[in-house]
């Protein structure tokens, strides 16, 4: 343990000492060393000697050895702890003289000074006579002398002055420049806040309201409900008037055609029956019966009138049954075909809406958006005709069943007739309040039928040119509309999720009923 503590002990006066000579005597042994030369090693070989030999030497018991028999872990940390401090304070409070500077000659030092104030024709003038002057021996460089520390210091800080100087007008910019910023930044935050506070108070504000209409809704809701009751109670009413109408034009038309047969077989003519009110029954109030057969027989006297004036065309009551139904019997397996493209028709600058093929020609017609239809020719693709007319997109169009004219709806709320053979409109229907999507003819020629965006479908008279019936009974738009081949029987299929079948009853003829097909029905 003694021999233990005695060897950092020792180790620390031999830095001490070392400490304590100071930069002179490291001054010393470097120039010893400049003076002797380099050191090497050599290889030596010592001999073992016997252990008897060895003399031991004693090693005084002092403060840092510990008594046998009291040792103790803690205590020994500590004491390392101490030492490890003790080297600590000594290298703190080693200081090392500064470094050793040569002094500027006083040559060099004009020199520097002419080249830094740029004067290099008063150098140059300096350094042809100096020179000229040790030449001839009368100057030797030994006598010129050192520049005394002070001016090489005031060189120094007057360089290091102009330097602190350049670092301050920067620092003094940077300083304006975030002073400027800085002011920039607390005028935006204070425009955002006022923005944000202004943008609270909207929101408060759309709450307010909000909650406000929520509860006027909800003061309107059993409003709502009564007025639904009332109309589901209005349609019933609505039906059953419809019902006692229907029955008593079926009397009324059975009533004239009695009359007709009467002034045929008696060859004399009937006088008109008036029903005329007694003064009872003038202030007594009217039936709903009463007053339907007063509309029909109104009615029938107008439509009278009308026929003697206009061309109206009738719905043939004997149809010859559809050619096509042998054909798809005899031909229920048909063969397969590997269909490949064969040409692409470029017709319209914006999409096509519709294509619809000629039923006796190989002729195409298509429809775009760019709001012109076009007539090509198959299969090269020639454009025959190009028919100009709407203001609006083209949504449909359907031949004649004789192949003769085209029928074209559009979304300027419009159907148009074409003459195919000079490819100009003829005959334009009126009558829609929006976009029409689809148009299909009748099979004998003499009606045009189209359904539109306004949930409603229309009958075109082509003879008397003008809207021979309106189907109402959709509550959404009506996007499709077909006549069922060699019949009287239409069909629609609109947006509100149903398909309707209307029929041309033969007892009156403006009597068109419908048959509604919904999903939940299906």
């Amino acid at each position: 343990m003694a021999t233990q503590q005695g060897t950092p002990s020792s180790a620390l006066r031999v830095l001490e000492e070392a400490l304590g000579m100071g930069l002179s005597a490291a001054g010393d042994t470097a120039e010893a060393v400049a003076a002797e030369g380099a050191y090497y090693l050599e290889q030596v070989t010592i001999t073992e000697a016997s252990e008897d030999d060895y003399e031991y030497e004693e090693i005084p018991d002092d403060n840092y050895s510990i008594p046998e028999g009291e040792e103790d872990l803690a205590k020994a940390v500590q004491m390392v702890q101490e030492q490890a401090t003790d080297t600590q304070i000594l290298e703190q409070k080693t200081v090392f003289s500064p470094k050793h500077t040569v002094p500027e000659a006083i040559e060099d030092f004009l020199c520097n000074f002419l080249i830094k104030m740029g004067m290099t024709r008063t150098l140059d003038c300096f350094q042809s006579e100096w020179y000229e002057l040790i030449q001839k021996g009368i100057t030797e460089l030994r006598d010129g002398g050192i520049v005394p520390d002070v001016y090489t210091q005031n060189m120094l800080l007057e360089n290091e002055n102009k330097i602190l100087k350049k670092d301050l007008k920067h620092y003094k910019q940077a300083a304006d420049k975030a002073r400027e910023d800085l002011l920039k930044t607390q005028k935006e935050r204070d425009f955002h806040r006022m923005h944000h506070k202004r943008i609270v108070q909207e929101k408060n504000k759309l709450i307010n309201d909000l909650k406000r209409l929520k509860l006027h809704y909800a003061s309107y809701e059993p409003a709502i409900r009564v007025l639904h009751e009332k109309h589901h109670a209005l349609l019933k009413q609505k039906m059953l008037t419809s019902l006692e109408r229907d029955r008593a034009i079926g009397q009324i038309s059975g009533l004239q055609e009695t009359l007709k047969h009467m002034e045929i077989g008696h060859s004399y003519r009937a006088p008109e029956f008036r029903v005329v009110p007694t003064c009872k029954k003038e202030n007594a109030p009217e039936g709903p019966t009463q007053k339907r057969l007063r509309e029909a027989r109104e009615q029938s006297k107008c439509k009278a009138k009308a026929k003697v004036n206009t061309k109206d065309s009738e719905f043939p009551t004997h149809m010859q049954p559809n050619p096509n139904l042998d054909l798809g019997k005899e031909n229920l397996c048909p063969a397969k075909f590997d269909y490949k493209l064969n040409n692409i028709f470029r017709l319209h600058e914006l999409p096509v809406s519709c294509i619809i093929m000629h039923p006796h020609k190989d002729l195409l017609v298509s429809c775009g958006e760019d709001r012109v239809w076009k007539m090509v020719g198959l299969p090269k693709g020639n454009v025959l005709l190009t028919g100009l007319g709407h203001t609006d997109w083209l949504s449909n169009c359907c031949f004649h069943p004789s192949g003769n004219k085209l029928a074209t709806s559009s979304g300027d709320t419009t159907v148009k007739l074409w003459d195919v053979s000079k490819g100009n409109c003829i005959l334009t229907f009126e009558g829609h309040t929006h976009a029409v999507w689809s148009c299909t003819w009748h099979s004998c020629g003499d009606f045009v039928a189209s359904s539109s965006l306004d949930t409603t479908s229309k009958i075109w008279d082509v003879n008397s040119e003008r809207c021979r019936y309106t189907l109402y009974g959709h509550t959404d738009s009506v996007n499709s509309i077909e006549f069922f081949p060699y019949s009287n029987t239409l069909l629609t299929g609109s947006a509100d999720k149903s398909l309707s079948i209307w029929d041309a009853r033969t007892m009156g003829d403006n009597l068109w009923k419908g048959l509604k097909i919904s999903e939940t029905e299906r």
